[in-house]
């Protein structure tokens, strides 16, 4: 990890003395999944949904997003160049201006994007490469709430009992229902916030299990706002079969109107 690039962004300075331009919006999309879970030899991103990657879909939603000026994506590095011929260019995604080798773990691919990103952005989202359904009016909530200052994340109420357990099944205790939410991306931060969190985490060799955990660490609030449930991500072959039934739903109400 190159902690020493991660610099927090010191926002409203200008070195020409003149008026500054409006800040960008900048989604860092983590795509380096090995699909071991879907047992199909692929790599998730990869795979088919509609006929298209599953990548592609996500990527999609955010080229049309009027909330993301520009899209960072991190891959495989082995991956880099057919990701370029066969989803960039294929699909003539016109935002996405970097496309990065990623890391050995998901916050190290996050990094990756995170060190690329200059200081004429004012709010970094980060959204899974494989969570292809996205609402639009949840993109727009999660960036106008960071451009308010505050680190958003969003998430669906747990509806099942959640018990905590230890390795040999053995119930310690059963929590409190109504405090758990179920965390989804897209998730949003100021830059400067977010780059001291991983800045942070990298001293301290520390790995979360997502963006939001490494800014609760440096000491910042983030927020929960409802998410969806058909916002899911794809990580077995029962979510591939959910989402071919959601896409498929999605075309047909598209073509009603």
């Amino acid at each position: 990890m190159k902690c020493e690039e991660a610099r927090p962004v010191a926002p409203g300075k200008s070195t020409t003395g003149g008026k500054l331009p409006p800040k960008k919006t900048i989604a860092i999309i983590p795509a380096g999944g090995a699909g071991r879970r879907m047992g199909t030899g692929q790599a998730k991103q990869y795979l088919r949904l509609q006929g298209r990657p599953i990548l592609a879909h996500t990527l999609q939603v955010l080229q049309e997003s009027r909330s993301i000026d520009e899209i960072i994506l991190v891959v495989p590095e082995a991956d880099i160049s057919r990701v370029r011929r066969d989803i960039v260019k294929a699909f003539d995604f016109k935002k996405i201006s970097m496309v990065l080798p990623g890391g050995r773990e998901r916050q190290d691919s996050v990094l990756s994007g995170l060190d690329a990103v200059g200081e004429d952005c004012r709010v970094v989202v980060v959204h899974d490469g494989v969570r292809p359904f996205p609402p639009a009016s949840l993109i727009r909530r999660v960036v106008a709430e960071a451009r308010r200052g505050r680190a958003v994340v969003v998430g669906t109420p747990a509806r099942d009992t959640v018990k905590r357990a230890d390795p040999d099944g053995r119930v310690l205790d059963t929590l409190e229902r109504k405090e758990i939410w179920l965390i989804q991306t897209p998730q949003a931060f100021p830059a400067a916030m977010l780059k001291e969190a991983y800045r942070k985490a990298c001293a301290d060799n520390y790995y979360g299990t997502d963006d939001a955990s490494l800014v609760e660490r440096a000491g910042y609030p983030v927020v929960i706002i409802p998410g969806d449930s058909r916002n899911i991500k794809i990580t077995t072959r029962e979510d591939l079969a959910t989402a071919e039934h959601l896409s498929a739903n999605r075309r047909s109400r598209v073509g009603r109107s």
